[in-house]
């Protein structure tokens, strides 16, 4: 018996040292060199507990070992020099679906440490009919995209061939399932119909989607009633989904907003997400503190609900959001017809300036038409505008703000997109503190130059994640850097049941990222947004470096993460 302890304790050591036990011929072998070892590194492991030392081997695209690897062979050291050593940052809402197949390195979001992204916010890149194709031309146009898939694991397939910079998960999107069987169109959906729409949500998850998504202020996803929506999370909750939502209202009507998500999650028997969580509109200013008891509220009664934030007081979307919604029954050419018509503006501007409107009416909640930034557009000769404020449009064409609205709209073919000035800090920041919201950078992966350098966006597009360490946690001390980087790794793959990404453990994927929490910082701001964050000395990404030494290697490691319901092909 004590021999048989001997040898095991050998073994043991044998492995702990670096090496593996004798091979065929009774003799000792090395072990595999680790690909990478990190040394000298500040663990915060994601869970929220303080640093510790160690040093973490990596072999294969996984964290091999944690410890003390002196020894041990290795192919690469990388110093973490007395920085922090942490998970990879995981983006809740990542928007990227499109601008990885202009630039698949994403440097926005790589140099901000996010290492995955979840997709995929009510429209998503499948399914996709030839119908929506044509309808959709001058997005596809934008961006130079040739779209040759109509299924997820087309699109995945694609991208995978490709090589992306980061990891990428997707949400089925409702409204892309319902503009698949229904068009754009103020209808509701037959029996027969409604079973198409789920098959497709079926479809979508046997892909590798990881639940259905709703965004339910933007048409036509507001015709959609309740019914509809369990209906569809239904099925996304049989293989193991969860339901994120922009919600039909994140102002006046927020509270109600939040019912009818939980009622979908109760119904449905799903997980709910809440995107984004807001207080939106001045005359909301202040109530964050309703928002997140109702919230509370929910948790407490048992029912599984979350939220994420990206922690700017500006939000960002479609400018035509600003258009009722039976404006756009028909779809873009349809509200273009729409907006030249004099009787039907007038009603269209009837309807913004009405206070008691029965939908999410964005036009009442902005403090006035200089809360709107012009940011991207499609037209040419309107590039001269992104940067600029609706009022200042407004002067520059002789005309009143509602007008040049209408007007932007016709001549950039309802493409443009905007931010919104119409939150408050406090609320920003009590959504900020809550345990259970995650981050969302809720914006699309881009990069200083080329194509995708010549639009304005939101500056959330390069800052979120760094912001977030600058301002609420360095300088505002509102948080903790050990609760920041879990909100930023095990909180969100918590959530997405990522089990093996999100922490720093033994068998884990390699998403790593090193930085100073002392000079790690973002440059993006609303007059100049085309600026990479600065501080993060390394990225790996399933283990290899996408930024090395402060500076981006241009590899592409990247993988699908495809949900519980996957079925291979």
């Amino acid at each position: 018996m004590r021999s048989v302890l001997v040898t095991v304790a050998l073994l043991f050591t044998a492995v702990s040292s670096g090496f593996r036990p004798a091979n065929a011929q009774g003799a000792l072998s090395p072990a595999e060199p680790f690909d990478v070892v990190i040394v000298n590194g500040h663990i915060l492991d994601g869970t929220g507990s303080p640093w510790y030392s160690g040093q973490i081997g990596v072999r294969g695209g996984r964290i091999a070992a944690i410890g003390n690897l002196e020894a041990a062979a290795r192919k690469q050291t990388i110093d973490a020099a007395g920085k922090v050593v942490a998970p990879g940052f995981i983006d809740m809402l990542g928007q990227s679906e499109s601008t990885m197949l202009v630039d698949p390195r994403l440097p926005s979001k790589i140099y901000q440490g996010i290492t995955t992204e979840i997709t995929g916010e009510g429209g998503s890149a499948a399914p996709l009919t030839p119908a929506m194709i044509a309808a959709d031309r001058a997005s596809f146009e934008h961006l130079k995209i040739h779209p040759d898939w109509t299924t997820f694991g087309q699109y995945f397939a694609r991208i995978e061939k490709q090589g992306m910079g980061i990891n990428l998960a997707s949400y089925v999107g409702a409204t892309s399932v319902r503009r698949a069987v229904l068009g754009d169109a103020d209808v509701q959906p037959t029996a027969v119909q409604l079973k198409a729409m789920q098959a497709l949500v079926r479809e979508g998850m046997l892909d590798g989607a990881v639940g259905l998504s709703t965004s339910l202020q933007y048409a036509p996803a507001p015709y959609a009633k309740t019914e509809e929506i369990i209906a569809l999370a239904s099925e996304a909750a049989k293989f193991g989904g969860v339901y994120a939502t922009h919600m039909r209202s994140e102002g006046d009507a927020v509270l109600e907003s939040i019912d009818e998500a939980a009622r979908i999650g109760r119904e449905a028997h799903i997980p709910v997400e809440i995107w984004h969580l807001k207080a939106a509109g001045k005359s909301n200013w202040g109530r964050m503190p309703d928002i997140v008891a109702r919230i509370e509220k929910y948790r407490a009664a048992g029912l599984d609900i979350s939220a994420n934030t990206y922690a700017y007081p500006a939000w960002f979307n479609t400018f035509s959001a600003f258009i009722p919604p039976w404006a756009h029954d028909g779809g873009d050419a349809a509200l273009i017809t729409r907006l030249k018509d004099p009787a039907t503006r007038a009603k269209i501007r009837a309807d913004m300036l009405n206070a008691k409107s029965d939908w999410d009416n964005e036009w009442q909640e902005i403090p006035g038409p200089e809360a709107i930034q012009i940011a991207v557009v499609q037209n040419p000769e309107l590039v001269p505008l992104q940067g600029k404020r609706l009022s200042e449009v407004a002067t520059l064409w002789h005309e009143d703000a509602i007008d040049a609205l209408c007007d932007i709209l016709i001549k950039d073919s309802a493409f443009t997109e905007v931010a919104v000035f119409g939150m408050a800090e406090p609320d920003v920041k009590l959504a900020l503190q809550q345990p259970w919201v995650s981050i969302d950078n809720d914006s699309q992966g881009t990069a200083p130059d080329g194509l995708l350098g010549s639009e304005h966006p939101h500056p959330r597009a390069y800052g979120t994640f760094p912001r977030i360490l600058r301002k609420y946690v360095r300088e505002e001390h509102a948080l903790t850097l050990e609760d920041a980087v879990r909100k930023f790794t095990a909180l969100p793959a918590q959530r997405m049941r990522l089990t093996d990404r999100g922490v720093l453990k033994q068998g884990m994927w390699a998403d790593i990222v090193i930085f100073d929490p002392a000079e790690i910082r973002d440059l993006a701001t609303f007059e100049q947004p085309n600026q990479l964050s600065q501080g993060m000395d390394y990225v790996l990404v399933n283990g290899v470096p996408v930024i090395a030494g402060g500076k981006m290697t241009g590899t592409l490691p990247g993988k699908v993460l495809r949900g519980a319901g996957y079925k291979q092909p």
